[in-house]
């Protein structure tokens, strides 16, 4: 485990792996465990850097959170290695992942289903307070149950608790409730511009049985784009990465080790 210390003064651990050029692997709502099963895919052609989001794991936390801080600790993270990395982030970690991009000098930048809430939902949703709400009830249980059902699955699932019964993280995941309620207050407060300008080339990643609010977000990502690959799986949900890892794996490894990858033209 290391550490690198971001601009307001908290510490950012992460883990590392393998040698070769830095591919930095942002987590979204779960916690940097999520990567797990994908890391040793990556880890014998790259250098992989797991960094632990604020308030999770091994990090440090401060009393108030928003995008930008967070933006802050992956950049903290991309002057601590060596090279100009590749991003690739899952959700809200793809957001991150754009949100850097955007700043920051990154080789390749990779999101599936980043956390980009758009048109009705994103005025509806108020995640974070229903999460709030049971929270407050003293069900920090039922919170995470709620934002599951509406984040992983789109609000829709016949038997919720038998399928986390086969989910890994669960139930650990129930002591990030806290953590995971302040994202969505970022993602919700996110207004994604009309134009996005990233100097590098990017991919975007989603799967057909995805949640219908994030599909929708990826697509207006890619239209804000000037230039971008977007790629569909065929039954895949929003854990992409670890429901095909195979298919998932093979089409980051291509983008990633195409030299010929077209870079985005000036302006929109």
């Amino acid at each position: 485990m290391q550490t690198v210390i971001s601009a307001d003064g908290t510490s950012i651990a992460y883990e590392q792996y393998g040698e070769g050029p830095p591919l930095i692997l942002l987590h979204g709502g779960s916690s940097p465990e999520y990567w797990k099963p994908i890391v040793p895919h990556f880890a014998e052609d790259y250098t992989v850097v797991v960094p632990h989001r604020r308030g999770v794991g091994e990090s440090g936390d401060s009393e108030e959170y928003r995008l930008e801080r967070g933006v802050e600790d992956v950049q903290a993270v991309i002057d601590a290695v060596e090279g100009t990395p590749v991003l690739f982030g899952h959700s809200f970690g793809g957001l991150l992942a754009i949100e850097t991009a955007r700043k920051a000098s990154v080789k390749k930048l990779i999101a599936y289903e980043p956390a980009v809430l758009v048109d009705d939902y994103g005025e509806q949703a108020e995640l974070a307070a229903r999460m709030q709400e049971r929270i407050d009830d003293g069900d920090r249980r039922e919170a995470m149950k709620f934002y599951i059902r509406e984040v992983m699955h789109g609000g829709e699932i016949d038997d919720l608790d038998s399928w986390l019964a086969e989910w890994p993280p669960w139930p650990e995941i129930v002591a990030l409730t806290e953590n995971i309620a302040r994202i969505n207050r970022a993602i919700e407060q996110y207004q994604l511009p009309d134009a996005l300008e990233i100097d590098a080339p990017v991919l975007l990643l989603t799967g057909t049985a995805g949640p219908p609010h994030l599909r929708d977000g990826i697509r207006a990502v890619d239209a804000a784009l000037s230039s971008s690959q977007f790629v569909e799986f065929d039954d895949v949900g929003h854990g992409g990465p670890t429901e095909a890892p195979d298919r998932i794996i093979a089409t980051v490894h291509s983008f990633i080790d195409d030299e010929a990858t077209p870079m985005p033209e000036s302006g929109f």
